[in-house]
């Protein structure tokens, strides 16, 4: 078979969907990766064979632009400082649909790409279309060219969940139209094709996350484990060496430092928080992550980057802003996790808050708070109770029991090949 991947044009989204394609790659069936430009090097890196589709996006750029996020809420009114994955979208889930899908034009979805990537699958006839939740191009390609759809997502569904929210709220209607399906609509049209709720869902939904991580009912999601990927790397020396004291890892993920998306705290606050306790911190900030912090402490080592799963299996716990990468890590590591999501822009959509709860209620780290509501204070006593009570070790050791024990993307891979077989239109 003949399988087309479309990451949206972050490393963070190419890598979730690497060793899939590779699973697929080494059962024998024929595997292109089509995306940006912008990604047509680290697609090189992981040895699959890239497409380039329309103009550069220049994430870095356009998010370096946009106005400074505003909270959810006001934090003076807000009675806890955490969030609650159902609360999003209820008041106007249309109002936030539309939202998303302005950001989803601009930055994932330019209308070159569109014509780009329907040209290549016309010409190439992929069997099966795998696409980012973000990646409607892919969706278009699948039915112009008569290919099985599928999602692949990175962290929550919170595509499904505003697709819900808002039919609950009673679906579009002449003074309520579905932004979706008004910028996609005419574009299938153009192809001779029409539009439906598959085009927005796919046929089947590929869920690299635990079973208790909440998603919405209606969709046909097929779990599948989700194997770190961090690109090419080399072990530092100092990683060879075991840590003297117990060895915190502090990150903001992939996402933030490529494109600006993901965690408000202030690193400077991350490093108040840990400067008097007998631990070694190791931050993998870049230098624009840093630029606000006057003073580091002497326990914190500063790595521009590190790949998390050669780091982790040191770690006696991570603090991170709920980024998907990240947190299937930590799980896959049995490492204890503290986590401060960010709640702004459409971040709250994507997996941090849902993660957040997950881990706490199942004793294996905690929810600090909100990005916007983290203090010093509050992350150093999250901290200690953490690294001193022996709990929280155990449990996440149990979760990575459970994650391991998932189907792999070896295992997946003749589900896939039943289900497109199964679903791709007669040709």
């Amino acid at each position: 078979m003949r399988i087309l991947f479309t990451p949206a044009p972050f490393k963070a989204h190419l890598y979730v969907q690497v060793p899939l394609a590779w699973a697929l790659r080494t059962a024998g069936h024929d595997v292109r990766v089509a995306a940006s430009p912008d990604l047509a090097e680290d697609i090189a890196r992981t040895g699959l064979v890239g497409v380039s589709v329309g103009q550069p996006v220049h994430l870095d750029r356009q998010m370096a632009g946009a106005e400074p996020p505003r909270p959810l809420v006001d934090p003076t009114a807000r009675p806890e400082p955490k969030s609650v994955q159902t609360d999003f979208g209820r008041d106007d889930p249309h109002g936030e649909l539309e939202s998303n899908v302005m950001g989803w034009k601009t930055l994932f979805n330019p209308p070159s790409a569109f014509d780009d990537l329907v040209d290549f699958a016309q010409d190439w006839r992929p069997d099966l279309v795998v696409s980012d939740t973000f990646v409607f191009t892919g969706a278009v390609a699948a039915r112009v060219s008569g290919a099985a759809h599928a999602r692949m997502l990175f962290g929550a569904d919170g595509l499904a969940q505003l697709r819900s929210a808002c039919r609950a709220h009673g679906g579009p209607t002449a003074e309520r139209q579905d932004p979706i399906r008004d910028w996609l609509h005419p574009i299938l049209d153009r192809f001779g094709h029409g539009f439906d709720e598959e085009v927005v869902i796919g046929q089947w939904t590929v869920f690299p996350m635990p079973s208790w991580i909440w998603r919405p009912a209606g969709v046909n999601y097929l779990p599948m484990r989700h194997l770190p990927f961090n690109g090419p790397a080399r072990t530092p020396e100092w990683l060879r060496e075991k840590p003297r004291r117990p060895r915190v890892c502090m990150t903001f993920g992939l996402s933030h430092r490529d494109g600006g998306f993901g965690v408000t705290a202030s690193a400077q606050e991350l490093f108040a928080a840990v400067a008097d306790l007998d631990v070694e911190v190791v931050a993998t900030f870049n230098n624009k992550q840093l630029e606000t912090v006057t003073e580091v402490p002497d326990n914190v080592r500063l790595v521009d980057f590190v790949p998390l799963n050669l780091l982790l299996p040191s770690c006696s716990a991570v603090v991170h802003s709920g980024g998907a990468g990240t947190f299937a890590a930590a799980l896959e590591n049995g490492v204890p996790q503290l986590i401060i999501p960010n709640v702004y822009w459409s971040e709250k959509w994507w997996g941090p808050v849902v993660m957040a709860n997950g881990v706490e209620s199942r004793g294996a780290g905690v929810y600090v708070s909100d990005a916007d509501q983290l203090t010093a204070d509050g992350l150093r006593k999250h901290l200690v109770r953490v690294m001193e009570d022996p709990s929280y070790a155990d449990n996440a050791a149990q979760l990575r029991r459970e994650v391991t024990g998932m189907p792999t993307p070896n295992d997946v891979v003749p589900l896939l090949e039943r289900m497109t077989v199964a679903h791709r239109p007669a040709r």
